[in-house]
């Protein structure tokens, strides 16, 4: 499969969201995904405030106070960001 085959109408996020635990993404078809925050180190150390600032792609989501994004199609296929590491406590 291609990247060009995630690259939708369909799979174009249209709201991005953080809580404590997951980051959700919306996309255009209807569907939620959501990764655990852990996978995203730069977002489990920002801010609910940095967290809430996004800017949505085409294949993703960006994250400007933290000049970091993530794409679609890295959540669907569950790729977790470079050094990413489930502390104890969000394993229990």
């Amino acid at each position: 499969m291609s990247s060009l085959d995630f690259e939708t109408e369909e799979a174009r996020p249209v709201a991005a969201s953080c809580d404590d635990a997951f980051v959700y993404v919306t996309l255009a078809d209807g569907r939620q995904i959501r990764a655990p925050l852990w996978w995203y180190p730069f977002l489990e150390k920002a801010s609910p405030e940095e967290r809430g600032q996004v800017e949505l792609e085409f294949s993703g989501v960006w994250w400007p106070a933290m000049d970091e994004g993530i794409s679609v199609k890295g959540m669907l296929m569950g790729w977790k960001a470079p050094g990413a590491v489930q502390s104890p406590v969000a394993a229990e």
